[in-house]
């Protein structure tokens, strides 16, 4: 039975374990989007995991939602991904970049002004965002009309391959997290009746036409996606669950991508485990799991079957040599909660080794 120190090949990359860096969005990049030094620290300093995933990154210049994450829309966000991807390899690592748009998530102060998109004009009611002049409430988005949507697919078309000019080893498409791609896929927000909503199918067109962007540009073994069909995030919720990850998983398996990841609110819920359960039996290629993931539980899944590869989040922020931590059962470091966003290197690239110890 694999463990997590077991090899792993995933598309066309074989992967030295099965313990995989979640896109992890720490906002360092500034107003410029632009990755910089001390993201190539950051990154570099995370190889020994089997594959890092980057932060959410904008595929757009009105695609902000965060004030400091990483783009990749023009010549200068390729240069500068270009040096954590070199920083990356230098060290023996593997890097696929997440592209992201936020859709209703994001905000027009973020943004020249312009208003957030979505499939449907549903605003996100729960919390507020951060801005230049301090929290807001969420604005209602604008619902992009049908003959808008194949510039959004372009969008992600040309992160794609601004990312391979970058240097990753592939893409993952971030469908997720109440994001532009859910805001098509869960029907608590998609309230269309053209031929992007209404049916499953219909609401999983846009991801299945960014899925195949990607793969026009990559080819399929370097291309990823990632949806949270229970995740609540955002104010996002689905009636149908088992449907749309029945037929997502179905069409993501015909086109053989290099994986497919679940993220879970709490991997251990029962109606997570079944939805795991369901994506593992249509989709037959590399399965993650992300969700609240300890070493133990995670050596679990993987014994059980149940996916080839576990994706952690907040672990990695504090530990960055976390593989030998669990590969020696050590203990590990403690996150700075206060210091996770935006900032400088502490609280980001500062923790200890236990090489450093």
């Amino acid at each position: 039975m694999p463990t997590l120190l077991t090899p792993l090949q995933v598309g066309d990359l074989l992967l030295p374990n099965r313990i995989v860096m979640a896109p992890l969005t720490r906002a360092r990049a500034g107003s410029t989007h632009i990755p910089n030094d001390m993201m190539v620290d950051y990154y570099s300093q995370r190889v020994s995991s089997g594959l890092i995933i980057t932060e959410c990154t904008m595929v757009d210049p009105h695609a902000c939602a965060f004030m400091g994450e990483g783009g990749i829309y023009s010549p200068a966000h390729v240069a500068g991904w270009r040096q954590v991807t070199d920083a990356v390899h230098a060290k023996g690592g593997r890097i696929f970049m997440q592209i992201w748009h936020p859709g209703r998530a994001a905000h027009s102060s973020l943004n020249d002004g312009e208003q957030p998109v979505s499939s449907s004009a549903v605003a996100i009611r729960e919390g507020v965002t951060s801005t230049p002049n301090g929290p807001r409430p969420y604005e209602v988005p604008r619902p992009l009309h049908q003959d808008e949507i194949p510039r959004y697919v372009e969008m992600f078309r040309l992160a794609a391959r601004n990312a391979q000019l970058a240097g990753f080893d592939g893409v993952q498409i971030h469908g997720a997290h109440g994001y532009l791609i859910d805001n098509f896929l869960r029907d608590g927000v998609n309230r269309r009746t053209d031929a992007y909503g209404g049916s499953v199918e219909n609401r999983a067109r846009f991801l299945l036409e960014v899925t195949d962007a990607a793969i026009d540009v990559w080819g399929a073994g370097h291309v990823a996606v990632r949806i949270s069909p229970l995740v609540p995030f955002n104010d996002m919720t689905e009636n149908q669950p088992d449907a749309l990850v029945t037929f997502v998983a179905t069409e993501l398996n015909r086109r053989r991508i290099a994986f497919l990841e679940v993220r879970h609110e709490n991997h251990a819920l029962p109606q997570e485990q079944a939805i795991l359960a369901l994506a593992r039996r249509h989709f037959d290629g590399v399965l993650m799991s992300n969700g609240s993931y300890t070493r133990e539980s995670g050596e679990a899944t993987l014994t059980d079957n149940k996916a080839d590869a576990i994706v952690y989040g907040r672990p990695y922020i504090a530990n960055p040599d976390l593989v030998e931590r669990f590969a020696a059962q050590a203990p590990l470091n403690e996150v700075n909660v206060d210091r996770l966003y935006r900032g400088g290197p502490d609280g980001y690239s500062d923790y200890p080794t236990l090489a450093a110890r």
